[in-house]
């Protein structure tokens, strides 16, 4: 199974930064790009798949900091 973490909105107006599975955010923010930052901080560190989500929590984009399984043909 992939690690991943999860940058979705928190239910009160901000976002929160969850660890894929977790019940508890590992951190909320007030505003999105703070918390992408965060994620991508802890995603770059563990190795995980960043995934980003839009405010009606559908999946905006992915960002794989770790080996990923289906790297790019331009990365090979």
């Amino acid at each position: 199974m992939t690690k991943s973490h999860h940058v979705t909105p928190n239910g009160n107006g901000g976002w929160k930064v969850q660890r894929g599975g977790a019940k508890k955010a590992s951190k909320n923010f007030d505003l999105k790009k703070d918390a992408e930052k965060f994620g991508r901080e802890v995603s770059k560190n563990q190795g995980s798949e960043l995934v980003i989500h839009g405010k009606n929590g559908i999946i905006q984009r992915k960002d794989s900091h770790g080996e990923d399984p289906c790297p790019p043909k331009d990365k090979n």
